[in-house]
């Protein structure tokens, strides 16, 4: 049997090595909401030890929007955005800095509706939590199960 070229597996998986290569397809921001917090995320220079340039704070940003607004495990963040890694570690230091809360309330600020809400009745949903292992922690699973009678 000989093996030609013709049936070696194609390559064409493995094109592009940088997931940061790509363009963000979908945009959680607008330009104006992103131009109202930009200077709340600095972009790092590279120093002159080099190294690996830093990915600039819009794309993890994007990420970690469509992380909080999926539900989705960090690993499931599609390859758009930066490697899950770099988005963690950004919503880490982030949300340890208090930088969310402050681009939070500029973001609020940016509606004109905002006066006018009523912020005594808020309403938390957790149905979309699932039950461990299927039930409450009360019921036991021999009292569950139903008795088998043939009669």
């Amino acid at each position: 049997m000989v093996l030609t070229l013709r049936w070696w597996p194609g390559r064409r998986h493995f094109t592009s090595a940088s997931r940061t290569a790509r363009t963000i397809v979908r945009p959680q921001l607008t330009e104006s909401q992103w131009l109202r917090i930009a200077d709340l995320f600095p972009n790092k220079p590279m120093t002159r030890a080099g190294g690996r340039p830093t990915i600039p704070p819009r794309p993890c940003l994007e990420g970690i929007l469509w992380m909080l607004t999926s539900g989705a495990r960090w690993k499931d963040l599609p390859n758009e955005y930066p490697s899950y890694a770099t988005c963690w570690r950004r919503f880490r230091d982030w949300t340890r800095s208090g930088l969310w809360k402050r681009a939070w309330a500029r973001l609020l600020s940016l509606d004109e509706g905002f006066d006018k809400l009523d912020w005594t009745h808020l309403l938390a949903d957790g149905s979309f939590s699932p039950a461990k292992k299927g039930g409450t922690v009360s019921a036991s699973a021999a009292k569950a199960k139903a008795r088998h009678c043939c009669c």
